[in-house]
Formats: C-alpha cells, sequence, structure tokens
C-alpha cells in the first residue's frame, strides 16, 4: 500500500485551482557551454488530482534487468508511452503541448513521448545515466521533466564519474528540463534517501526517438 500525504498548499483552498504557469518563468543553469538545466518551481499548481490518477490508473510495470551475471529488480516502477500512443491523462498531453512550444524554436522539432517513473519511497531510485538510447547518444535534444508528489533530488555530474556538481530540488508540480548536449556530456540520478519520503511520479517527455 502506497501512502502519500499532498502538501499543505494542495489542501489550501476547498476548490484548489489546477493549471500551469507560463513556461517563459523558467530560470536556466549552464553547466557548460554547451549543456543546460532549465527548473521552474511549482509549474504545475492544485496537482494533487493528477497524482492521484497517474498513481491509481497507469499500468506500472516492476521491471527486472542483468546486473553481474544475475537478475535484480529494477528499483522503481515504470511506463512507457512512445510516440503517437495516448498518454493516460489530458493533464499530460496539455503539458507536453505547453513544453512542446516553448521549446520547438530551440530543438526544432516537438516532443512526442512520456516515460512514467513511480518512486514508492526513499530506497526506490535510478542510478547516473544520460538519456542516449537513440538520437540522444550524438545529438543535442531536451528531457522535460514534470515532478509530482513528494520531493526528491535530482543530481548531476559531468559524464565520466565523480561526486555530483548540481542538484536540484524535484518537487511537487516542478519542471525540469535538461537540454543541449547534456545527455551525452552529463549524468544524471536520483539517489537513495534516508529521510522519510513518500511516493514520487516523474513524466519524462521527449521527441521523437529519444529513450
Amino acid at each position: 500500500m502506497i501512502e502519500y500525504q499532498a502538501s499543505l498548499l494542495d489542501f489550501a483552498l476547498p476548490d484548489p485551482a489546477v493549471g500551469f504557469s507560463s513556461v517563459a518563468n523558467i530560470r536556466r543553469t549552464w553547466l557548460s557551454s554547451s549543456a543546460w538545466v532549465d527548473h521552474l518551481p511549482g509549474w504545475l499548481t492544485g496537482s494533487e488530482a493528477l497524482f492521484d490518477r497517474l498513481l491509481e490508473h497507469v499500468p506500472w510495470v516492476a521491471e527486472r534487468r542483468w546486473m553481474y551475471s544475475r537478475q535484480v529488480d529494477v528499483p522503481r516502477l515504470t511506463c512507457h508511452y512512445d510516440t503517437g500512443e495516448r498518454l493516460p491523462d489530458p493533464m499530460l498531453v496539455r503539458a507536453r503541448r505547453l513544453v512542446s512550444d516553448h521549446y520547438e524554436d530551440e530543438m526544432g522539432e516537438p516532443l512526442t513521448s512520456a516515460g512514467l517513473c513511480l518512486y514508492r519511497g526513499g530506497t526506490d531510485s535510478v542510478a547516473w545515466h544520460g538519456d542516449t538510447l537513440g538520437r540522444g547518444k550524438t545529438e543535442d535534444t531536451v528531457v522535460a521533466i514534470l515532478s509530482l508528489g513528494s520531493e526528491r533530488t535530482l543530481a548531476l555530474r559531468p559524464r565520466g564519474g565523480g561526486a555530483a556538481r548540481h542538484r536540484f530540488a524535484a518537487g511537487h508540480g516542478d519542471l525540469i528540463v535538461m537540454g543541449g548536449s547534456c545527455q551525452r556530456t552529463w549524468e544524471h540520478a536520483v539517489p537513495k534517501t534516508t529521510r522519510p519520503v513518500g511516493p514520487r511520479i516523474s513524466v519524462q517527455f521527449r521527441a521523437r526517438g529519444v529513450r
């Protein structure tokens, strides 16, 4: 049983307003001359209902993968909606369109897919990696993340190892966008945490052929 306690902000009004603020308010951090991260806290307000719908209705998958000659559980649940597949909620359709409209001139193409991850608690995580399956290995791209639920840390470091150079708090309704050469020249992770945290859903919007 996954339990989630909503923020006080979501219960501040009897009928909390649900909506997106302007993506134009997003702030950019340059990681290098060619890689950047944009961050907009609280982009989606009143997002508790969306979190609940996704938690209940998305067909979450518990994956297993080979590691050191044995199969292990992937420490999170996932679901992927490829280009052309119907997204599980109209709010995600709107979110993807708003981000696409803002970045299409910069990236030259729209965002077309959505990958969802459910971090059930502090022991769920994702290790250091870049989204380099497909065109992200050789081309600049944008990966936009809508974060829902409990706050977790998104850490970044240059590709090749070492400690995290940047940490972003991915909170309820936040938008984080990684762009330029970020996927092939930097790595990102959501580390485990020992502090008590509830579940978090990460929605990653990507362009065609990027995974």
